[in-house]
């Protein structure tokens, strides 16, 4: 059953011709939390949760010889558009900085893990621009606007998505992802849990301009719905680890943590189940804050874009995808695309330090 479905995934996405698609990132709902506070954080991490429509556009750089200029001219697009009903920032990748920059010292080229079929159509690029917004009109209008503006980069890969039943409760975003489950419980509920997890601090030993920033990581994963469909929700609840509301598979509601030590062989919450090899101690979560999107490109590929925000790659998802080797949900997922990135900080500082010429 396990070769069968992934074999699947793998045949098709080996099959088709896959280009710009439709994925998102995340924009964010301003909360009324210390909106003061909240400014000081980059775009994506401000408010609890992201607006319920957006687009990625990874671009890549036309001329090198540009690249300040290019960098200034992007920088100054997204800034005049986020805002009200529309969030909106760019990312930096890796080849976007020169050797003489001093860059952010976890930002390379995403690596394949285990598993993965990284689409090079859909992977990568110097940089990511982001607009989110409460329409899919409105994100259309913007993203457009924003390209016509930015002539100096040319699109790499591109992708729509959206957030259904997207929402707030106890100071969380949540969602409902294409497996018919809730996502969002793990985030933090506050803007100072937030921070601590996302934003990189000077202490960490990063590039003075890199402080208040934070990295990104953006995951294209195809999912076998049709597969996981017939499977019973008891079932799929067990390779979760969650009921679909969210409640704990021992009882424990959403808003608190179960204790997995007290069912050390996995009677009640299966020791391969996601919740659980991503975070084997509840009580100390992952430092990272997720803000995905489903995607739909019709005849059967649909998917999750996952994306996540942390000041320590290495500690953040990394540490999380080591952990999720083996677990039950992989013979529905596939990774095609997606890449590192780097959110600068808020305000104009970095740009002179990233973008000299």
């Amino acid at each position: 059953m396990t070769t069968s479905r992934r074999g699947l995934l793998r045949a098709s996405v080996a099959a088709a011709a896959v280009g710009t698609g439709g994925i998102t990132a995340a924009g964010i709902v301003a909360s009324g939390n210390n909106p003061a506070h909240q400014n000081q954080m980059p775009s994506p991490l401000r408010g609890s949760a992201p607006l319920q429509y957006a687009q990625i556009a990874a671009l890549d750089l036309i001329s090198r010889s540009h690249r300040g200029d290019s960098l200034h001219a992007a920088h100054h697009v997204i800034k005049t558009m986020d805002g009200g009903k529309i969030a909106a920032w760019l990312a930096l990748g890796e080849s976007a900085l020169p050797a003489s920059t001093l860059r952010p010292q976890h930002l390379r080229q995403m690596p394949a893990f285990p598993g993965d079929l990284l689409d090079p159509a859909q992977s990568h690029g110097d940089l990511l621009l982001q607009i989110t917004g409460t329409s899919p009109k409105a994100v259309q209008s913007a993203i457009a606007q924003a390209l016509r503006e930015l002539p100096q980069w040319r699109i790499r890969w591109r992708i729509d998505g959206m957030r259904p039943e997207n929402r707030t409760e106890d100071g969380r975003g949540l969602a409902r992802n294409p497996f018919h489950f809730t996502e969002g419980y793990g985030n933090p509920a506050t803007p100072s849990g937030v921070e601590e997890r996302a934003t990189v601090t000077a202490a960490q030993g990063e590039p003075p301009w890199a402080v208040g920033g934070s990295y990104q990581v953006i995951r294209i994963i195809r999912l076998a719905t049709d597969f996981w469909d017939r499977d019973t929700i008891h079932e799929q609840e067990r390779i979760i680890g969650r009921r679909r509301n969210g409640r704990w598979l021992d009882g424990t509601p959403s808003t608190e943590q179960p204790v997995f030590a007290a069912d050390p062989h996995g009677r009640t919450t299966p020791l391969d189940a996601h919740v659980r090899r991503a975070a084997p101690d509840r009580r100390n979560p992952p430092p990272l804050v997720r803000r995905g999107y489903n995607y739909d490109h019709g005849n059967g590929d649909t998917g999750l874009i996952f994306s996540c925000f942390q000041r320590d790659l290495e500690k953040g998802f990394e540490a999380v995808q080591r952990r999720l080797q083996g677990e039950a949900m992989a013979k529905y997922a596939l990774t095609v695309g997606g890449g590192y990135f780097f959110v600068p900080p808020p305000g104009n500082a970095w740009i002179d330090a990233v973008g000299a010429k």
